[in-house]
């Protein structure tokens, strides 16, 4: 972490929540986030190589401890699944469940690094800015949110058809008279409009809020004797709280998903 970052509140939060960017072509308006797809990515194939490598070594007798707690966890997310959607769930949205809850629940954890650790260790190869937390991006919650909007379109028009799904645009909920067609498509584009919306504003507000006050309690534990005392004790109870929050808001993640999605499958 630079010097100057170090020495003014303002300056030490604003570096810590400063991205990583790399712009996309000479003075294009474009930039990718590269802390953040670099995390993600990286999350992801933690991730997913993990529940493979125990799932690989599976056996029919007595599990491990790594397969029981697997098995613990595809239960868990199955049940949820079929108390929403009652088709084949094992086919896409049980496994789709599966992979968001798993892996917004790793880029939530992130938050749990010890950031000015984590900083200087950076620093110290000549990464100066880099969040760690990949949900604190709004980029990223709503990649999310989009993509689950987008699928959940494609299994509408999959179960419906084309001409079902746009018969259900204009002539649901208030009847199919053509006087209130317009209601009817408002109504519904801004029933679509909210959904990714509120789908990934709510990840994205609740990780941003808590890597804040991480930062503000940093601060606080650098005003002496007093501070880190009083910083230490409330970062970890906020520590402590904030298991709760990340856990909370992957599983809320994904019942938000198996909801859109099995939405997608029925008609008004």
């Amino acid at each position: 972490m630079a010097t100057e970052h170090a020495l003014t509140p303002s300056g030490y939060i604003s570096h810590h929540l400063s991205f990583n960017t790399q712009a996309i072509g000479e003075g294009s308006f474009w930039t990718i986030h590269v802390d953040t797809l670099v995390m993600s990515v990286l999350l992801g194939v933690i991730a997913m190589g993990l529940i493979w490598w125990v799932v690989r070594g599976a056996t029919a007798g007595v599990p491990t401890k790594r397969q029981a707690f697997i098995e613990l966890l595809f239960g868990f997310v199955d049940d949820q699944v079929k108390n929403i959607y009652h088709g084949n769930r094992h086919s896409f949205i049980a496994p789709a469940a599966m992979t968001v809850f798993v892996w917004v629940l790793l880029m939530n954890a992130m938050d749990f690094l010890p950031i000015d650790v984590v900083a200087k260790g950076l620093a110290a190869v000549g990464i100066e800015k880099w969040r760690s937390v990949p949900t604190s991006d709004i980029n990223t919650t709503f990649a999310l949110a989009l993509t689950v909007w987008f699928l959940m379109i494609f299994f509408a028009i999959k179960a419906k058809g084309l001409g079902g799904w746009i018969h259900e645009l204009f002539c649901s909920p208030f009847g199919t008279n053509p006087l209130i067609w317009p209601a009817n498509f408002l109504f519904n584009l801004i029933e679509y409009v909210s959904k990714p919306l509120s789908h990934s504003l709510r990840l994205f507000g609740n990780m941003y809020a808590g890597e804040v006050i991480f930062l503000l309690l940093g601060l606080w534990a650098a005003t002496g004797v007093t501070g880190t005392i009083a910083g230490a004790i409330l970062g970890a109870g906020w520590s402590i709280f904030h298991i709760l929050i990340v856990a909370l808001q992957a599983f809320i993640f994904m019942m938000l998903t198996v909801v859109y999605l099995a939405m997608a499958h029925e008609s008004h």
